[in-house]
């Protein structure tokens, strides 16, 4: 967007930098992988990625605190806003299927701004996830000794009372995360070990069909009554509250778009097996905070480790010895994920220049980068010493509702946006004459012309990206007025009723207009139906949810996007490689899309422009500075 213009202080230019478009390379033929997977097999390999976490996590605090035994429902509502955050994502990983997913996607739609954004909260979610895993670990291993722990520290430490502080520091906590990143520092190998193997995942269902059965043997119906509480003792509100946190709990679909290239049958077996394991999550989720409450009544619950204190109050302590080590075997299986993933994020940012040049230095013997690993180790141990559980968990749930916010927006603008030349394809195929002679994406559609002449003189994709803007605008606008409604917003009736109205009228209008353009169609790779309904309805309902955050919560968040703006525009805008690339005879980096778990192949280096041979209609690079 703002490549080959000078380099000047106005604020036109100024901007133009902040929204540079990073260019992708299509893989070849000869890179992709096999298709073998099929639709049984991407649906296990989700479900087992995707059950245990919120299991634990989530479900003893929020039972107690937030939703009591409605939080079943929070759970449904957190599928259905999961369910559309995931097809959007698996357009988006399928289109670029390589590490720092998040960051490469939003680089290409949105900009170098939003880039560096979005990689800022992935980075936050990698540390606070971290944390939150070690804490639980901490907990159920505190649980296996009946709290001892917690006491001696408790007893030579003291009970600290200041927010989103812990009550004392948990040092086991942030020995977990030491020890974790210490093994994934050892190398790749031990990681693809792991993620193939996967002995932890098959400890953590068995350990989950156990609850599930004998809680229902244990179970008393009592525990629902209004002389416990009731079902849903905080109201409805409570309800949403909790489906922001749940949707955390289905973050492990990722699976299947690092598979989607390998299914046998893409464009049918990626959204069925979504389909097919969300729901099985969900029900599991479901069938567990069930069992749960109804063993035990919902405020006697522990809100660190909630099975364990819940078999031992009905006298199962060797339950409660079982399903500890369990939950220990999913957390540590969670946390070493996230370790594995967290330096593929600042590797791409530092290739680019977004962020400090130490992070892209890769150990020449592990291939891991030491320096992001060592650093993250650091904050993560810090975190898991000092936070409480429930800050960690709802800072988690924050940045992952912002995150598939980002990536719904990003859905539409491609969708909308005309896609540059492929070298890999015919000029001369019938592919190629189809798509020449099919309307330009963001024009309006040809039968719509007659009756929408007037959108007809912008250039394509301008009225797409008015009615987008619009269309985010008039979302966050409806959904403030549904959740705050007017004893928060101090309207008097006629005005409620009339920003109601407004913004319900402009969101519907921004939405039409957008459906009357034009879109790009991709035959032969996965793509999210109904856009720009579904995307739109994802970030309407992401939106919604985050709006159920406390203030606290948005006031840590957004010091943390704070301190990422200064580490942009202190460093990052002016050595990104983009802004390189402007001034003559420096190399600019160009990714090339190779399903590849090593960092170092999925990045590499085009030549200087001097050295670039003449650029041909398929060529994705840039080219030579006039």
């Amino acid at each position: 967007m703002a490549r080959g213009l000078p380099s000047t202080g106005s604020l036109a230019c100024f901007c133009q930098k902040l929204n540079r478009l990073k260019p992708l390379e299509e893989p070849t033929m000869e890179t992709l992988p096999q298709r073998r997977l099929t639709t049984l097999q991407l649906t296990l390999l989700s479900v087992g990625g995707m059950v245990g976490m919120g299991i634990y996590l989530i479900t003893g605090s929020m039972a107690k605190e937030m939703a009591g035994p409605a939080l079943l429902m929070s759970f449904g509502v957190a599928a259905m806003a999961s369910l559309l955050a995931t097809l959007c994502y698996v357009e988006l990983a399928v289109h670029v299927p390589c590490a720092g997913i998040f960051y490469l996607f939003t680089y290409m739609s949105m900009g170098e701004l939003w880039a560096f954004l979005i990689s800022w909260n992935v980075l936050f979610q990698c540390l606070i996830g971290g944390a939150a895993m070690a804490r639980i670990c901490s907990a159920y291993l505190d649980a296996i000794f009946s709290h001892c722990i917690q006491s001696f520290t408790v007893t030579h430490v003291g009970i600290w009372q200041v927010p989103f502080l812990a009550q004392y520091p948990d040092f086991l906590a942030a020995g977990f995360a030491l020890l974790a990143s210490l093994f994934i520092s050892c190398g790749g190998c031990i990681s693809s070990w792991l993620n193939q193997v996967d002995i932890f995942s098959a400890i953590n269902l068995v350990v989950i069909l156990f609850i599930i059965i004998l809680g229902f043997v244990l179970a008393r119906p009592h525990n629902w009554s209004t002389e416990e509480g009731g079902f849903a003792p905080f109201g409805f509100p409570s309800i949403m509250a909790g489906a922001a946190t749940c949707f955390y709990a289905f973050e492990g679909f990722g699976v299947i778009a690092a598979s989607s290239k390998e299914a046998q049958t893409p464009k049918r077996a990626v959204p069925m097996a979504i389909t097919i394991s969300v729901g099985v999550v969900a029900g599991a989720y479901i069938l567990v905070c069930t069992v749960v409450t109804l063993m035990v009544p919902w405020h006697s619950l522990d809100p660190d480790s909630a099975f364990a204190d819940a078999f031992h109050q009905r006298g199962y302590s060797w339950s409660g010895f079982f399903v500890s080590a369990g939950s220990i075997c999913a957390m540590t299986s969670v946390l070493l994920r996230i370790l594995h993933f967290l330096p593929q994020t600042t590797y791409a940012m530092a290739i680019d220049g977004l962020i400090f040049q130490v992070f892209a230095h890769v150990h020449p013997r592990t291939q891991v980068p030491m320096v992001g690993i060592l650093v993250f180790r650091v904050l993560m141990a810090f975190l898991a010493l000092l936070l409480d559980l429930q800050a960690l968990v709802r800072f988690l749930f924050i940045g992952a509702l912002l995150a598939y916010t980002f990536v719904d927006t990003s859905i539409i603008v491609l969708r909308f946006r005309k896609p540059p030349p492929s070298s890999s394809q015919d000029p001369g195929s019938s592919v190629g004459t189809e798509q020449a002679s099919a309307p330009e994406p963001g024009q309006v559609r040809p039968a719509l012309r007659p009756y929408l002449g007037f959108l007809g003189g912008c250039r394509p994709g301008a009225t797409v990206t008015w009615a987008l803007s619009v269309l985010v605008v008039s979302a966050t606008t409806l959904d403030c007025v549904l959740v705050f409604r007017n004893w928060a917003l101090h309207l008097p009736p006629w005005g409620y009723t009339l920003l109601l109205l407004l913004s319900s009228t402009m969101f519907l209008l921004s939405l039409l207009v957008l459906g009357a353009h034009q879109q790009q169609r991709r035959q032969y790779t996965f793509q999210v139906s109904l856009v720009p309904l579904t995307p739109t309805l994802s970030i309407f309902l992401n939106v919604f949810l985050m709006l159920q955050m406390s203030y606290l919560t948005w006031l840590g968040f957004s010091i943390w996007l704070l301190i990422g703006l200064a580490v942009y525009f202190g460093y990052g805008i002016w050595h990104s490689k983009e802004n390189q690339w402007e001034q003559p005879g420096l190399m600019a980096t160009c990714y090339v899309l190779f399903p590849s778990s090593s960092l170092e192949v999925t990045v590499q280096a085009v030549q200087p422009p001097s050295q670039a041979p003449a650029q041909d209609p398929g060529h994705t690079g840039k080219p030579p500075s006039p």
